[in-house]
C-alpha cells in the first residue's frame, strides 16, 4: 500500500466536478461541472481540455454507443453531439408535484439503460423530493425509486445481479436485487453505514474484485468497501475536502480518477486546500476497474 500516489492531474477548477468516465479510445476523462454548467473532456496524452456549455445544471454524462454522449441536465435527458457542439433534449421527467428538483449522478447499466437520479434544489434533510429514473434505449423513461433525499452514486455487481445505490442524506450504501432483463429493482438492504468522520457518501464505482469505491463529500477521502461483509477495507485521503466521485481509467483501468468541488469554500478554506475543485489520479492501488457501459439508444 506504500506505493499509492495521489496526483492533481486536471488543474481546471470545477465548482462541483462530478460523473467522471474514462474513454479508452483516446485516453480521455469525461466529466461535468454541475453548477459550472459544462461537460468537459480531458485528454491525458496532450493534457488538453475541451468543454461544452449546458443550458441547465448538469448532473452526469455517459457515452452513447451511436456516438457522442447523453447528459442528465436540469430535469431532462439530452444528447450531446461533440462534433456539432449541440445539445438536444430527448426526454423530460418534470414532476408537477416536485418542481424544485434537478438531475444528479448517473451511470449506464450493463444492458445499455441510462440510470440517473434527482434531488431537491434546497437539499433539506427532511425533504424526499428526489427520485431515480432510467432512460431506456427507446427513449422512454421509467421511475425506479421515489422518496429519495439526494440521489447519488450507483453501480452494478460484476455478475449484474445486484444494483448498488447511494442516497447521500441516508448516509449509507444500499443494495438491490437487479433484474438485467427488465431493469427492475427489489429487496432493498443496507450494505455500509458511514462513520461520522466519513461524512456524506457521494459518487461510487466498482473494481474487478467486486469491491466498491465511495467518494466522501466533506471528508477528503475515498473508501474501498466490501459489499458482501459491509466492511471498509481501505481509505485513500485526498488534498480536497469535497471529494465528489470516482472512476477507474488509464492503462488497464488501474488508476482511480477522483473529482472534487470548491463551491462554498471561503478564502481561508481555499488557501488550505488550493487544489479543491481539481481532479486527481490515484495510482499504485493494486486493483483495476472495468470499462464503462454505453447507452444503446
Amino acid at each position: 500500500m506504500s506505493s499509492i500516489k495521489v496526483e492533481c492531474v486536471i488543474k481546471q477548477k470545477n465548482q462541483i466536478g462530478e460523473s467522471p468516465v474514462w474513454e479508452e479510445k483516446d485516453s480521455s476523462l469525461l466529466y461535468v461541472d454541475i453548477t459550472g454548467k459544462r461537460v468537459s473532456r480531458w485528454n491525458s496524452l496532450t493534457n488538453q481540455i475541451d468543454s461544452i456549455a449546458t443550458e441547465k445544471l448538469v448532473g452526469s454524462v455517459v457515452p452513447r454507443q451511436a456516438g457522442g454522449y447523453v447528459i442528465a441536465e436540469g430535469t431532462r435527458f439530452a444528447f450531446v453531439d461533440w462534433v456539432k457542439r449541440s445539445v438536444k433534449a430527448v426526454a423530460h421527467v418534470n414532476d408537477k408535484e416536485k418542481p424544485n428538483t434537478r438531475f444528479n449522478d448517473g451511470k449506464v447499466d450493463p444492458a445499455g439503460r441510462f440510470f440517473a437520479g434527482t434531488m431537491g434544489l434546497d437539499m433539506k434533510p427532511d425533504v424526499t423530493d428526489g427520485a431515480l429514473y432510467s432512460l431506456l434505449p427507446d427513449h422512454s423513461v421509467v421511475k425506479q425509486l421515489d422518496q429519495v433525499h439526494l440521489s447519488n452514486g450507483l453501480d452494478w455487481s460484476l455478475d449484474h445481479r445486484i444494483f448498488y445505490y447511494i442516497d447521500s442524506l441516508a448516509f449509507m450504501v444500499e443494495a438491490f436485487d437487479y433484474d438485467i432483463q427488465t431493469g427492475g429493482l427489489s429487496n432493498r438492504r443496507m450494505v455500509y453505514k458511514m462513520e461520522k468522520d466519513e461524512r456524506i457518501p457521494d459518487g461510487m464505482c466498482i473494481d474487478t474484485e467486486g469491491k466498491l469505491w465511495v467518494a466522501c463529500f466533506d471528508a477528503g477521502r475515498v473508501l474501498r468497501i466490501d459489499p458482501q461483509t459491509g466492511t471498509r477495507l481501505q481509505t485513500v485521503k485526498l488534498p480536497a475536502e469535497k471529494t465528489t466521485s470516482c472512476c477507474f481509467g488509464g492503462k488497464d483501468y488501474s488508476d482511480l480518477y477522483v473529482t472534487s468541488a470548491c463551491i462554498d469554500l471561503d478564502a481561508n478554506a481555499l488557501a488550505k486546500q488550493p487544489e479543491a475543485g481539481c481532479t486527481f489520479k490515484v495510482s499504485g492501488l493494486g486493483v483495476k476497474g472495468i470499462p464503462p457501459y454505453s447507452y444503446t439508444g
